[in-house]
């Protein structure tokens, strides 16, 4: 924004937005007022309880570590299996977190911690393990460093815990199914970033697609790892028989994606909420389709417990792809209804003389092994997920760095 504007943001009242939620245990869908952060959240919540009831009713009595739990796809995952013993009623899920809280314990954590289904453990997953871990039905490991920004700025220890972690819980794994106590089910977050920039022909990408990516440029510390995790998660499942599944996460976005990630579209909602001009450091061309978390979330539960051992699954959406430039637009657009902004998008190169390498010009899913084989489908629109979103951001501007 100009010099000397008025920032609407510093006086916003209270926030009252009406939608409608979806049907929910055969109930058609009702009003809903969605007024701020915390009823983003419920609504997203009772959302991906409604969609994995199935799933989730094989959890009760389980215990189930998620590995990372302190970052963005923590945030609802924990939160989901939590909201779930709270409905269910009977015997709950026990969810245990390993984190090495390098940023501290975040509030939406630390005020969970008296939950007695969760456990909180400070632990570095690029170590061993601790002696006395518990007995785990199910595994997702979540550790990772997943901005661009921050995985450049340390390519050992990601590569680390896309590597050397990975590999400390595959051979938890193989020691638990010797003991006859096995792991039922475990998730590694892989990437679409695997894929590279995908040649014209193979978009929208397939989970055959091999590849196009380097090994050596200044994204490869987390495409190869991410590659090699793959490459053990699968032999792993070979050799020993053991329930390892893997997802391929296109372009999710929404509550839980700290403001300072310094990804795209955190970098562009700080802009609006700070009352600036959107500063876009492309030309906008490169395309994408964005997935909101809370059907990202439906999927990784999805693959977890339904999905089939050693295959990788694709979790996304396939429409609409949208360049960078005219998604900043639709920032742009909401924010005005809800907040009253009247910045611009303005184009700047950035400082950053690796900003762009290895980019991928257009990124694009097929998802429907996924929708055959686990029942995987997405329903949360473009627009409803970016209003939820810049709802959900404006009573969390304030996070620690990432």
């Amino acid at each position: 924004m100009g010099e000397g504007r008025e920032n609407p943001l510093e006086n916003l009242a209270e926030l009252t937005i009406p939608l409608l939620l979806p049907t929910v245990r055969g109930q058609p869908a009702r009003p809903q007022k969605m007024e701020n952060a915390q009823t983003v959240v419920n609504q997203d919540l009772e959302y991906i309880c409604h969609k994995l009831e199935k799933e989730f009713a094989a959890l009760p009595g389980k215990n189930i570590l998620i590995t990372g739990g302190g970052g963005f796809l923590g945030y609802y995952l924990i939160q989901s299996l939590l909201r779930w013993n709270r409905t269910a009623g009977g015997q709950g899920v026990q969810v245990t977190v390993y984190d090495n809280y390098v940023r501290g314990l975040p509030q939406w954590l630390s005020s969970l911690s008296g939950n007695p289904n969760l456990k909180l453990v400070k632990h570095d997953i690029t170590g061993p393990l601790p002696e006395d871990i518990d007995d785990f039905h199910y595994i997702i490991h979540a550790a990772s460093i997943a901005s661009p920004m921050y995985y450049r700025k340390y390519p050992i220890e990601t590569m680390d815990a896309n590597v050397n972690g990975l590999r400390t819980l595959l051979e938890y794994c193989c020691r638990q199914k010797e003991s006859d106590r096995p792991v039922e089910g475990f998730l590694f977050y892989s990437t679409s970033e695997i894929y590279g920039d995908p040649t014209p022909e193979n978009i929208p990408t397939p989970e055959t697609y091999r590849g196009n990516v380097s090994c050596t440029g200044p994204r490869a510390c987390y495409d190869e790892s991410k590659r090699y995790g793959e490459t053990l998660c699968v032999n792993f499942a070979r050799q020993h028989d053991l329930p390892i599944h893997i997802a391929r996460p296109f372009n999710n976005y929404g509550p839980g994606l700290k403001i300072t990630d310094r990804r795209v579209i955190p970098d562009f909602v700080r802009d609006i909420l700070d009352g600036r001009d959107i500063v876009m450091h492309s030309d906008g061309s490169p395309t994408r389709t964005f997935c909101y978390i809370a059907d990202a979330i439906v999927g990784y539960f999805k693959i977890l417990i339904r999905g089939h051992r050693g295959e990788a699954y694709n979790i996304g959406v396939e429409s609409p792809e949208i360049s960078i430039a005219d998604f900043a637009g639709k920032l742009v657009a909401t924010a005005g209804e809800l907040f009253g902004y009247q910045g611009k998008v303005v184009k700047k190169a950035s400082s950053d003389a690796d900003y762009l390498v290895d980019n991928p010009n257009r990124r694009c899913p097929l998802i429907g092994k996924a929708r055959e084989e686990l029942g995987y489908d997405p329903s949360i629109s473009l627009e409803e997920g970016i209003r939820r979103s810049l709802i959900w951001y404006r009573d969390n501007r304030e996070a620690e760095e990432a």
